[in-house]
């Protein structure tokens, strides 16, 4: 509890503080850095390796609990991460699939997800809750339950959307936006009013 306490007040989250550790040149801060990230991941029982490549802030909308990113993984901006997703690497001597994984632009990962070694995820993929990944996923695919279903769909909207201060909000690049697209809108309200306004 403390240590969570100590990260949200002078970093605000996980994902500022892995990247405090990657611009942290003294040597002694940076394991210093690195031992308050290991706590911090401890208490959320999970394992998002500090030196896991992010090219902007990932949504977790379950925070990070229970999330599993190794070391070595890449994962592209606005990338939607559910609960229990693993996101890990092979390191089986001889195999094919030897590596971690690379996960482009405006992903959508849900709960209990696993993708699996040096697999490359296009732009806007869709993976399923307990979906298995083993093999590269081109973009605009979505990947069904079980081990690899995968078919092909037009350009995929995967922006995570949450009723935020009032409003229809999407997350993006680590801060919610307002919707204000009429027909974002529209697709939104149909059985999902907040549930305040639920009769």
């Amino acid at each position: 509890m403390i240590v969570e306490l100590i990260v949200r007040a002078t970093f605000g989250n996980g994902h500022a503080l892995r990247v405090a550790i990657g611009r942290q040149r003294h040597g002694v801060l940076k394991r210093l850095l690195i031992a308050l990230h290991a706590a911090f991941q401890h208490a959320q029982a999970s394992s998002i390796a500090w030196n896991a490549r992010f090219d902007g802030e990932p949504c977790f909308p379950h925070g990070e609990l229970g999330i599993f990113i190794s070391g070595g993984a890449s994962i592209g901006r606005n990338c939607v991460i559910f609960q229990q997703v693993t996101i890990g690497s092979n390191t089986v001597a001889g195999s094919r699939g030897f590596g971690a994984p690379t996960i482009g632009d405006d992903c959508y990962i849900g709960a209990g997800a696993k993708v699996i070694g040096n697999v490359k995820i296009g732009h806007r993929v869709r993976i399923a809750a307990n979906a298995v990944v083993m093999k590269d996923v081109a973009s605009d695919c979505v990947v069904t339950h079980g081990t690899q279903e995968v078919r092909q769909t037009t350009r995929l909207d995967n922006r995570f959307y949450t009723w935020h201060q009032g409003g229809w909000a999407y997350f993006d690049s680590g801060a919610f936006k307002p919707v204000t697209d009429p027909a974002v809108l529209e697709g939104l309200r149909p059985g999902h009013q907040p549930p305040a306004e639920r009769v």
